[in-house]
């Protein structure tokens, strides 16, 4: 074989762009000849960096090229594509096939489960699953790196971990001797076991035989032993060459500050061996360098350029920059390179503007022609933000990651299905799922959307019972008010309720995750047809759920069905789907491989925040650091490295901006390392501060009107001349809301799925009171009422745990107290009695809970109250006129069978009140003592306050202003609609409503 005495191994700065340096060095030595680069093989690291060379050399060419093979060697699903890409590899005993990663995470969930049982310690299936997804991620480590399973066994560090980390070891070492028995019995091996024998019979057989074209390793920068040793074999190989991205050499990093990164070996003495400097961005590169037996000295540099690179010195500001801690007292030297021109910073005060300026940043780039621009940040929120922002402008990015799937309309609507299935069809999950836009999407899709919304206004209120029968129910029943609601909607929910009742059965039947997978799947193509596999997104939603279906019977046992959508939501989070064409050509969005290889005009990086970028490590709940360490795993700290490495390549583009927020959602931020260490050796990065303060502006009107408080005033002859007592506090205090609710016949919707409001509870213990009255309030059976309605199925077990005590006391006061009235001599007379008459020319009605006969010949007007009922000052000041005005009615003949004077005025609480739940408050006094109202006056003083405002705004023309006495206005079902927040508080406000009250 022909092997060069020196490597041809090559490094491309940082300063250049790299993809494009690669290409144009290839064509210069390979593309003399139209088939000089077709007989050449280029490895890159994985499939999004093939794009990237391809549309570098497409960018280089001058016309037609017939290019390298391109062949990825560092994708984790790689599989097969390895093999048939670099054939003939050689002669022997064929590779085993590799597991699926489907099947081998069900396999895994399984010993996990089963061990775990077997130490006392059971978990149920998602547990399982989920430790499983770690241990893949361990065991995969360890086979990268060529690490037996069987060294477990030897580790010497039980003394040094706590008990924690000795379970989990122990227990990790069971698992793994289990595995290669359970990979032989049905003759697959794992996944990068694979690709590490493939890449090794590669290089044996190179090493014997090189392949007639050249062969060149570009853009590796992280790669494990077995294709290291690839690499090694390809640098020597007298037509191949190793081309690494940004390597420092002695001139950008001297030798003191590389030997320090490490690794070390142990102190032969103490046995100590000092720790690596894993964060550092050269020290993968330089672990490398050790893997191909190579020094640092016999690197050189690649000597052609991208033809869009920044200037020279940018490498070395970089590398000072991202120098270890220990020598950073370099920055204070005056020749060391700190220059960081063409290197801007924009800190915004939120994530909402950042991604507002960074949109604006890209926007700009399109002014000029032929300008390009990217993007590249970890934070995926970020990402998804800009995008939105420059479709404002019509502008598509080319987003490299694509999106997750669960996130796209099919997965969505998967676990949609699987999420209204557990919950047993309660409404929110159930709602989401019918209003999915991929159900019953096409010709028929806005009649569906008329019986859903009709159905959506029905179930409002406290959850129905659980299931598709309990629907049925709810909709049957309700008070005469709700069934006018809910009969409309029953001719739409009987075509719902064919469609989900395979699913409800399907699911109830279920006895493994298979067939719940398979009732997902039916229940898919029912709502929604073909529209739910089509397309990228329904491709691979169709995939898993048959990867899923043929493989769980493999898994663990047990998966219980409201543990499907966390697994199912994991499960999609991690598959990306890209669409089958790019985006704008100029503008776009990268992952950190993208932005390493190639460098647009202005590249914007994203998000640099301690815990973004770098992101924080992932544990591994398997292998303690320590143990981690004796294995010469990567520690969980080197990602770190690499992200700085992907930042470095990242800033050699000739214009960089660097973003950041100080402060995200919940909290301020910290900014990244990286972004500290510029600054503080810079002294200050430049600052950009136009688009920021265009992010700002870009939102805000140039002329900022606010509403005025309204003050509407409809014709006398259009006003309500009908009322009931109940809304008479509303007109007095918010006479907007009393417009909105009786003119324009707005009412305020119950929210989905609600907790039991007050006026539900209200409503309830009314009803119960009602039902005890028409039995003639029979002693002793009160409370066998009121355990029927917390027995109802619609009442939620945690109201009936903690309201039912409660009221059951209550009641059982109010019975003794009826029954020692009865002993006085006053008698219940009448239970929700309505009676109407007109006063000041309005015909004025209302429901009286209960009125007694006094042993004098006079009534009592007694109203329940759950809360607490109105204050003395309210009813001093005009307000809560409600006991008064029913007395009124009463006296004037409003009530059938009801005659006399009012002689009474109490209401009647089941709220807590001296240490026991229920209690009786009158807002009047025989004598008008305590501020009280006199028990004589009651009635005229409540029909003074009635007519008074009657005259002012049903009978006058008075507006209906809002918020006149805030104060009783409580509610605040309009104030979206009167727009409160734009008004209220400013200064002409509260003198508006100080002339109005001086008015009355």
């Amino acid at each position: 074989m022909g092997e060069r005495t020196r490597p041809a191994v090559f490094t491309i700065p940082h300063h250049r762009a790299f993809a494009d340096a690669l290409a144009e060095g290839l064509l210069r030595t390979h593309g003399e000849s139209p088939l000089g680069l077709a007989q050449g093989i280029v490895l890159v690291p994985n499939n999004r960096a093939a794009r990237a060379v391809t549309e570098a050399f497409v960018r280089r060419s001058e016309g037609g090229l017939l290019l390298p093979r391109l062949v990825p060697i560092g994708d984790d699903a790689l599989d097969e594509r390895l093999g048939s890409a670099l054939d003939p590899i050689g002669s022997g005993d064929p590779v085993p096939p590799a597991m699926e990663p489907m099947r081998r995470l069900m396999m895994l969930a399984r010993l996990v489960q089963r061990e775990r049982s077997r130490i006392g310690e059971p978990v149920d299936a998602a547990e399982a699953l989920r430790l499983a997804a770690d241990l893949a991620r361990t065991l995969d480590q360890m086979l990268v790196e060529d690490v037996a399973p069987s060294r477990l066994r030897t580790l010497d560090v039980a003394g040094e971990l706590s008990a924690h980390w000795q379970k989990s070891l122990a227990l990790l070492t069971v698992i793994l001797d289990q595995w290669p028995d359970a990979l032989a019995r049905i003759g697959r091996i794992d996944l990068a076991d694979r690709r590490n024998r493939l890449l090794r019979k590669v290089a044996a057989r190179w090493r014997d035989a090189p392949p007639p074209g050249f062969v060149v390793a570009a853009g590796l920068t992280n790669p494990p032993p077995a294709a290291a040793e690839l690499l090694r074999v390809i640098a020597r190989m007298e037509r191949g060459m190793v081309v690494l991205p940004g390597l420092s050499l002695a001139d950008e990093m001297p030798d003191a500050e590389w030997d320090a990164l490490g690794p070390f070996d142990p102190d032969p003495v103490t046995g100590f061996r000092r720790r690596s400097i894993e964060t550092h961005p050269q020290f993968h590169l330089k672990l490398l360098l050790d893997r191909m037996a190579l020094a640092r000295g016999e690197v050189d540099i690649w000597r052609w350029g991208g033809g869009h690179d920044a200037r020279a010195p940018r490498s070395k500001a970089i590398a000072n920059a991202l120098t270890p801690a220990e020598y950073s007292d370099k920055w204070g030297d005056p020749e060391t390179v700190r220059n960081l021109a063409g290197i801007r910073a924009l800190e915004a005060a939120t994530p909402a503007e950042e991604a507002q300026a960074i949109a604006i940043m890209l926007r700009e780039a399109l002014e000029t022609p032929a300008r390009t621009a990217a993007l590249v940040t970890p934070d995926r929120a970020l990402a998804t933000r800009v995008s939105a922002h420059l479709r404002r402008w019509g502008i598509e990015a080319d987003d490299s990651a694509g999106q997750p799937l669960s996130v796209k309309p099919e997965g969505a609507l998967l676990l949609a299905i699987v999420e209204a299935a557990a919950e047993r069809f309660a409404p929110v999950p159930l709602l989401a799922l019918l209003k999915h836009p991929l159900v019953r999407s096409g010709e028929g899709r806005l009649a569906w959307l008329d019986h859903v919304r009709v159905l959506d206004v029905a179930l409002r209120g406290p959850r129905p019972p659980a299931g598709l029968s309990g629907i049925d129910d709810f909709l049957a029943g309700g008070t005469d008010r709700e069934q006018r609601v809910r009969k409309r909607a029953l001719p739409g929910w009987i075509e719902i309720r064919d469609l989900l009742a395979p699913l409800e059965t399907g699911f109830a039947a279920a006895s493994s995750l298979s067939a719940a997978v398979e009732a997902v799947r039916e229940a898919a193509t029912r709502l929604a047809g073909e529209a739910a596999w089509s397309g990228s997104a329904g491709r691979e939603a169709a995939d898993l759920l048959a990867d899923l279906e043929a493989h769980a019977p493999d898994g663990p046992d047990g998966v219980r069905i409201d543990a499907i959508s966390a697994l199912l939501r994991r499960m999609m989070d991690e598959i990306a789907v890209r669409p089958p064409q790019g985006g704008h050509p100029r503008i776009s969005i990268w992952g950190a491989i993208e932005a390493r290889l190639q460098q647009p005009d202005l590249m914007i990086l994203g998000g640099l925040n301690e815990g973004v970028w770098p992101g924080l490590p992932s544990p591994d709940p398997w292998l303690a650091p320590r143990a981690r360490h004796e294995l010469k795993l990567p520690s969980l700290e080197r990602r770190i490295g690499i992200a700085a490495h992907d930042l470095a390549g990242a800033l050699g583009a000739p214009q960089v901006v660097v973003t950041r927020a100080r402060r995200d959602a919940s909290a301020p931020t910290i900014a990244s390392r990286f972004w500290l260490r510029m600054e503080a050796m810079s002294g200050e990065m430049t600052r950009i501060d136009d688009a920021g303060a265009w992010a700002r502006a870009l939102d805000k009107p140039d002329d900022f009107n606010p509403a005025e408080q309204p003050a509407p005033a409809p014709p006398v002859g259009d006003r309500p001349t009908a009322l009931s007592v109940t809304q008479v506090d509303r007109l007095k205090a918010d006479p907007y809301a009393f417009y909105a609710l009786k003119m324009l016949n707005l009412r305020a919707l119950d929210p989905i799925d609600a907790d039991p409001s007050a006026a539900w509870r209200g409503t309830a213990i009314h009803a119960v009171l009602e039902d005890w009255a028409k039995q003639g309030w029979a002693p002793g059976r009160l409370l066998p009422i009121a355990e029927a309605l917390f027995a109802r199925a619609e009442v939620h077990p945690l109201l009936r745990a903690l309201w039912q005590p409660r009221v059951m006391e209550a009641l059982d006061w109010i019975g003794r107290e009826i029954e020692a009235g009865r002993a006085e001599g006053r008698e219940p007379w009448k239970a929700e009695a309505w009676g109407k008459a007109e006063i000041a020319g309005i015909a004025l009605d209302g429901r009286a809970d209960r009125i007694d006969r006094l042993p004098d010949g006079g009534f009592a007007v007694i109203d329940y109250k759950t809360g607490k009922p109105p204050s003395d000052t309210a009813v001093a000041e005009g307000f809560a006129m409600q006991l008064g005005l029913l007395g009124l009615l009463a006296e004037r003949g409003g009530f059938e069978g009801v005659s006399g004077a009012a002689g009474a005025f109490e209401y009647w609480s089941l709220a807590k009140d001296r240490g026991q739940f229920g209690s009786r408050r009158s807002p009047v006094h025989p004598e008008a003592k305590g501020g009280k109202v006199a028990t004589g006056d009651f009635t005229a003083l409540a029909e003074r306050s009635f007519a008074a405002a009657a005259a002012r705004w049903l009978t006058g023309d008075e507006p209906f202003t809002a918020k006149l006495h805030p104060e009783y206005a409580p509610y605040g079902d309009y104030d979206q609609l009167m727009r409160l927040d734009e008004w209220y508080g400013r200064e002409r406000a509260p003198v508006q409503v100080a002339a109005q009250e001086g008015e009355g």
